[in-house]
This record gives structure tokens, sequence and C-alpha cells, in this order.
């Protein structure tokens, strides 16, 4: 049976890297080639990594993103390649996909519909594309899209279809969050069988900053079945056979009538180029479960972190705690042992069983242990400060200044040694302000930032099947900061299991505290930790970056002013 042989390129693209970029897409249009492809796709901005951000702003950085594109076209030959990249006319920009064969650029598409939403910036930088084209390569005829495009009933794979199109190929930078996968194979099934069409989706893998591609991409046949699919969260080309009786049965059955006027048809190559082909082996590549997926996210957000942006080694505040001991064990899966150090830092409040804890925790994970008890340099700051607070009551004060030692001595190594601290926080604290600044929240990256506290347990006990790294009793016990004598979060915080519904309907959902009461959430506790969240932006603006996981993570997701007096 003939057929169209579609490979969809996921790779992992750094933003800025234009000829670093360009050389992997060369390296995996070579490989398609050899596999027999006949049309190889690459991810949205894959020449400029994504997002470039204000980047954009930069005119030099636009000229050398088409320098790169150019010098990729011309060695692109014996296969047909889409690739994204940022084109500009008449001193506007677009988000744009070109089609190349045989070393010339043969058509050039603007992504339609622009997301201005959550992380999402498009119309700061970009113009929306208005002009509707497919293209005809030998018998087929495809249209090209770009992520948003194919997000809506009304963007332009309607238009695509009338004007012949049986194939869609999107290419996309779409972020991950847990649960995306499903919403993203709903879209897609839904176009391709109300437009009765196969769609290749392509989307980029690999962390940028908060961000986390988790690639996954897929293809789906015109009755809504994913006929292929990718890898999750690691670069992979999926090739797939499309029969060319499924492809071009259609072309001569639509109303010409209803082509959209304008409508640009251009000629790719006169006939498939690899006609003879040996069968592909189809693979089966299932969804991960919803705390794999997490664990997988984390991973892979922290290892591109710390690579592109050129650190060796990390460090991590080891407490005993469950926080600080789900991010070394990811640190040791994402970095290798080697690269991980641990430092324990005891108080006069440490409990045994916690500085136990932590040496087992250190040892099973085979990483380097530093130990720095505190009492001595706490001892010195009360003696220090003891004339101006004579006569008042020991607080918070005396707390945070242990927390702050421990994070002066955090980046006392970092700077010495050339260590990225990791710090340890979660979403449920860093949403009620449960943590101190220039203390706890010293560091240069956020591994947990996005994950709340229910799910950091989730996450230890996943961890602990692949083998026992955490223990038992750090994730038995009470959570505490061990900050004064027999402290408990519970003295401070609701418990987590009460805590963590109300900050999703809250943080993530945008739901007022009236809908949020319920006979399980009362209106006292609704209403104290509301104000606890809105009391401490201030200090989330403060924290380092942190990798994104849910539907809407603090900072660009979440953009709330400081100076706010509305309270609903």
């Amino acid at each position: 049976m003939k057929s169209y042989r579609i490979g969809s390129a996921q790779i992992n693209c750094t933003v800025g890297d234009l000829k670093g970029n360009c050389a992997k897409m060369m390296e995996y249009a070579e490989k398609a080639k050899a596999s027999g492809v006949d049309i190889v796709v690459f991810p949205e901005l894959a020449v400029t990594g994504c997002p470039p951000e204000d980047l954009l702003l930069k005119p030099k950085f636009i000229d050398d993103n088409l320098a790169a594109l150019h010098d990729l076209s011309r060695s692109i030959k014996g296969i047909v390649a889409v690739i994204g990249f940022v084109n500009q006319e008449h001193g506007d920009l677009y988000n744009a996909a070109c089609v190349v064969c045989d070393g010339a650029i043969k058509g050039i598409y603007h992504k339609t519909l622009l997301p201005n939403y959550g992380v999402f910036d498009e119309k700061r930088y970009f113009r929306s594309g208005n002009e509707p084209m497919v293209f005809k390569f030998g018998e087929l005829i495809f249209g090209v899209s770009i992520c948003e495009d194919i997000w809506f009933s009304e963007g332009p794979t309607a238009a695509q279809a009338l004007a012949g199109a049986t194939l869609i190929l999107n290419i996309n930078a779409s972020p991950y969050h847990t649960g995306k996968i499903k919403i993203r194979e709903e879209i897609v099934s839904s176009r391709a069988t109300a437009h009765g069409i196969t769609v290749s989706y392509t989307n980029l893998v690999g962390g940028q900053d908060e961000l986390v591609f988790d690639g996954q991409s897929m293809i789906v046949d015109n009755a809504g079945r994913v006929i292929g699919r990718a890898l999750a969260f690691k670069e992979d080309l999926l090739v797939v056979d499309i029969p060319q009786e499924m492809l071009v049965k259609r072309q001569t059955g639509g109303a010409m009538k209803d082509v959209p006027s304008g409508t640009r048809f251009i000629t790719v190559a006169e006939s498939i180029l690899q006609p003879v082909k040996s069968p592909v082996i189809r693979r089966e590549v299932g969804i991960l479960e919803p705390v794999a997926e997490v664990y997988e996210a984390l991973l892979l957000g922290l290892r591109d972190y710390v690579g592109k942006n050129g650190f060796g080694t990390v460090a991590i505040g080891l407490s005993g705690g469950i926080d600080s001991a789900i991010v070394a064990a990811i640190a040791v899966d994402a970095l290798g042992k080697d690269r991980v150090t641990g430092v324990l830092m005891s108080s006069r409040y440490t409990t045994r069983e916690s500085e136990e804890d932590a040496k087992e925790l250190a040892k099973r994970l085979g990483i380097t242990l530093l130990e720095v008890p505190i009492d001595t340099i706490y001892s010195t700051y009360l003696s220090t400060l003891e004339s101006f607070f004579k006569g008042l009551s020991e607080d918070i004060t005396e707390e945070n200044i242990q927390a702050r030692i421990r994070g002066n001595i955090l980046m006392a190594l970092s700077n010495k040694f050339g260590l990225l601290v990791l710090t340890t926080g979660n979403k449920s604290e860093m949403s009620v302000g449960y943590a101190t600044l220039y203390g706890d929240m010293a560091g240069g990256f956020a591994v947990i930032k996005d994950v709340p506290k229910t799910l950091v347990y989730r996450l230890a006990a996943y961890r602990n099947l692949s083998g026992l790294v955490i223990p038992e009793r750090t994730i038995a016990k009470e959570p505490t900061a061990e900050l004064r004598p027999d402290q408990k979060d519970s003295d401070t915080l609701p418990p987590y299991n009460t805590l963590d519904p109300i900050l999703k309907a809250y943080v993530e959902e945008d739901r007022h505290p009236d809908e949020i009461v319920s006979s399980s959430l009362g209106r006292e506790v609704v209403e104290r930790v509301s104000s606890m969240v809105d009391r401490s932006e201030y200090k989330r603006r403060q924290s380092p970056p942190g990798i994104k996981i849910t539907p809407k993570a603090f900072g660009k997701d979440r953009r709330m002013p400081i100076t706010n007096r509305y309270r609903g």
C-alpha cells in the first residue's frame, strides 16, 4: 500500500542558541531522511527557541534568526521540512512556519490566532497572519498551522480543509501542566473528526526557565484516533505511515466554491521524494500516570535549567523534612549524585530524629553531606541584638533569624564553590507566605515551587517505589520548621489536606471565598487562607524561578499587584 511517511521531530531547543538549534534540526532531518520520511516537522519557534520573550525586541536577533533559517534551508535536501521561526515583513514580526524542499523555502505561513493569557504574551510581539494557504506535494494537499490555530474551531483548519487539505501539520510549543495531554488529544481529535482530516501535532520538548515542554507529539487520523505517539519529556522522532488513499480520496470531493477567497496553493514538489519505503514498525507509547508525569516534568525542568545555564553542581539544605528530601531525590535523578551536595544546619531546636533522617537520606542517595551547626552563630545574633530586644518576648523574629543564618551559609557555599542553591519551599507554603525572605527562600531555583504539599507526599511515595531513598519516618512525621520548641506547621496553618483544596480554588480557579465555603471548608478558614495569599504577594515576587506543573502557577500565570486593597 502506498503511503506518505510523516516524521514529528520533537527536539529540545535552547532560547537564543540559533546555530545549535539549527544544527539539531539538520541532524534530525538527516535521521528522518534515512528512515524514509517524506515530510519532517519541527516545533514552533524551533530556530529561536521558545519563548524568546524580549529578545524579539532586538532587531539583530530577528536578523540572525532569519540568517540561520536560510542557512539551514539551503542544507535540507531530499526531504520536505516544516520549520518554526520568526518572520519579518514590512517591519512587523510573525510567529511563522516555512515549508522547505530541495534547499529552498517554498512558502511561509503566519500564525493566525495569538494567545495572550497565562504564560503567553504573543500580542506583545507578533501580528496575526490572515492569508489562507495550502501546499501541494505530489497528490497530497496539506495545511500548516501553529499551536493555537488548531485549538479553536474558528481557526484556519476549517479553511484549509475546504481548500482540499487532508493533512494538517500543526507545530507547537505547548508548555506542560498536569492533565494537559488529555486536553490536547481532545482538541486535535475533534478537529480531525470535524473536517475528516489527519492531524500531525508536533510539540517542543525541554525546560526553559519556569516552563517545561513535554513533547508527547502525536498523529491523529481522520476518525480522531491516535495512530502514533512520541515519548514524554524526551527528544524523539515519531515516524508514522499514513495510507495514500486516506489523504488523497477527499481532494475531488470538496466544493471549490467554498474555498476561502485569496487562498494560495503552493506547490512543494510534483511527486513524493522517497517513493520506495520499507514498513515502519509501529511503537506503542502510553501516557504516564499523573504523579509519574509530574516527576518527569520536574526532572526535565531542573536538568535543563542547570545544563542550559552552565551550572555544574547544586546544593540543598537538608532538614530531615519531606520537602528537602524530595528536592534532593529529584536533583540526584536529574543530575547524578556527584553533582548534588546536601547541607545539614542543625540548631538547638533540631531533633535527633531529623538529623538522623537527613543523614540517612544523604547516605541512600550517595551524595556529599556537609554539617554546619548554626547554634553558635545564632547565639551571637541574639547577643548582638540583646540590648535592642530587651523586655520583648521571643516571636517570629528569632525564628526568622535562624532561617536567614541558614540561607547565608548556603549562599556563602554557593559563592565559594559555584554551587546553585535549590530552595525547597512548596506551593502551599509560597501561597500563604509560610516562608522566610532571605532565609529558606534564598537560592537560585525553586524545584517544587508549584507543587502543593499534598502532592509532595505523593511524589515521595512514587519515588520510593523505584528504590527506598526517602526515610519512612520523614514521610510519616508531622511537618515542622523546627524553629522553636515542639513547633508544627499546623500551629500556623490549617492541615494541608484542608489548605490545598482552598488554594486550588482561590489561586488556580480564581474563585471568590464565598464560592469556596462548603460543609467541609468553613468560612473562617477560607477567609483566613485567602487573606494570607493576598498579603504574601510581595514575598513571592522575591522568590527564585521554579517549575510550572499546575494550570496556574505564581509569576507568569498569576500576576497580581503587590499594592492592592481589593478584597472582593
